[in-house]
């Protein structure tokens, strides 16, 4: 384990899709670690954890980040590759999940990822850290999200790791106070944090007085619609009608469609590997044999029987992410034999997320109902997270707000520097996620 100084504040803004980690001195500068990988240096670490075994029996060995991608693709062991696994955090039906011989908690995945960013961390990131300040989602990911259960997972993970003295922070929180160091009068600002799985917004009230400043939280709201929602649309409309999806196979007499549960697995690339075990990829099999278009089932299975999974969505996260410059991209994706190509309009893709941003618009107003404010008095809009830079979702606060009062900030690491500034605030228990508002709420 590393030996992180005393006087280090450490912010971690564990993510859906990827995780970063930020530490302030006390002199209030800061700066992410860096995770040097592939002859590069990355400040965002992603949110995947690959458990393998060299053996049989020998036990199970783990590595998170691009280390778990890089030995989910190169498939020289035996592996179970855990990717996402944030949105589970907060729901009862999940129990445990098996790891080779082993079942795992939730609380005993992210304590394995959490290690694993530790080691990679290098000598100036450790748990024993007297300031170390989590970020946690105003709304956590799911139908019925359990948010108790969700925070106790978080906690146990983390004092396993010698880090039960952390503090749980709103992640709009952490990327106001970033975004703060560059206000130069008192603000009413929103702060709107795009992440992978989930969108939560905030209300802060900055003001200077004698040389510190002050914020007062005024409300906090999310909703489980992000970047993974949007790549999904793409993979909905271009790529499974290419794979299948809305077509047909024989019954005896019957022609019956082909069971769109099949295509659900897309929604999140790993989940295709699954299918190998758990009885998807031998009904696919079964299903193309009588299929009325046989070759789109085939190259489905074939994606899954080659582990294409990460490519294909590569290519689909590098379309919507051109989609925000260009009014049309040509989407290619080929591999194993297998090639899909589309020509993506802007148009045609915000028809495809136009019930996604309605209801972001909806937490936008729920948010400003629980600050008890208008959007005429926002005088400040901050938007941080890949998805901010989607059009649509701009148009959406533009209407509300005026481009002029809509900022942005760096798309990964604005919550991480946040997180570690609260450490050094004077008072950094009053922005737990369980005091501002509440506090508010009683005066």
């Amino acid at each position: 384990m590393s030996s992180a100084s005393p006087a280090v504040s450490i912010g971690i803004d564990f993510g859906t899709s990827n995780t970063v980690v930020a530490l302030a001195a006390d002199d209030r500068r800061v700066e992410a670690i860096r995770f040097d990988h592939g002859g590069q240096r990355h400040s965002v670490y992603v949110s995947a954890l690959c458990f393998w075994e060299d053996r049989p029996g020998a036990g199970a060995q783990a590595e998170g980040g691009p280390w778990a991608i890089e030995q989910f693709l190169e498939g020289r062991h035996v592996y179970r590759f855990l990717q996402s696994f944030k949105t589970f955090a907060a729901s009862s039906s999940f129990n445990t999940t098996q790891v080779f011989r082993q079942r795992y908690k939730f609380e005993d995945i992210l304590a394995a990822f959490l290690r694993t960013l530790a080691r990679h961390g290098g000598d100036r990131f450790g748990f024993e850290a007297a300031t170390i300040t989590v970020g946690r989602p105003v709304r956590f990911a799911g139908g019925n999200p359990d948010e108790a259960l969700a925070m106790q997972r978080y906690r146990a993970a983390f004092d396993r790791l010698g880090a039960g003295h952390a503090r749980y922070v709103y992640e709009p929180v952490g990327a106001a106070f970033s975004f703060a160091r560059r206000l130069e009068r008192d603000a009413t600002v929103l702060v709107a944090d795009f992440g992978g799985g989930t969108s939560d917004f905030s209300v802060m009230r900055f003001s200077r007085a004698g040389g510190s400043l002050r914020a007062e939280p005024l409300g906090h709201a999310g909703i489980g619609i992000a970047g993974d929602t949007f790549d999904y649309r793409i993979v909905d409309h271009v790529v499974s009608p290419r794979l299948g999806k809305g077509s047909s196979f024989r019954s005896f007499d019957k022609v019956l469609p082909v069971p769109s549960g099949h295509y659900t697995n897309l929604a999140r690339w790993h989940q295709l590997a699954m299918m190998k075990s758990n009885g998807d990829l031998r009904e696919l099999r079964e299903l193309a044999r009588t299929a009325l278009k046989p070759a789109l089932l085939e190259d489905f299975i074939t994606i899954v029987d080659l582990d294409l999974g990460f490519a294909l969505y590569r290519a689909v996260s590098d379309a919507k992410v051109a989609l925000s410059a260009q009014d049309q991209v040509d989407f290619r994706f080929r591999g194993g034999g297998v090639d899909i190509g589309a020509a993506i309009t802007r148009k045609n893709f915000e028809s495809w997320i136009a019930d996604d941003i309605a209801r972001l618009g909806v937490t936008v107003d729920k948010v400003l109902g629980e600050a008890r404010i208008t959007a005429r008095e926002v005088e400040k809009v901050f938007l941080t997270g890949g998805t901010s830079f989607v059009p649509a979702v701009r148009k959406l606060f533009a209407e509300r707000f005026g481009n002029e009062r809509l900022m942005s900030g760096d798309q990964f690491e604005s919550i991480a520097y946040g997180l570690a500034l609260i450490g050094h605030s004077p008072d950094p228990d009053r922005w737990t996620a369980s005091g501002g508002i509440e506090s508010r709420a009683g005066a």
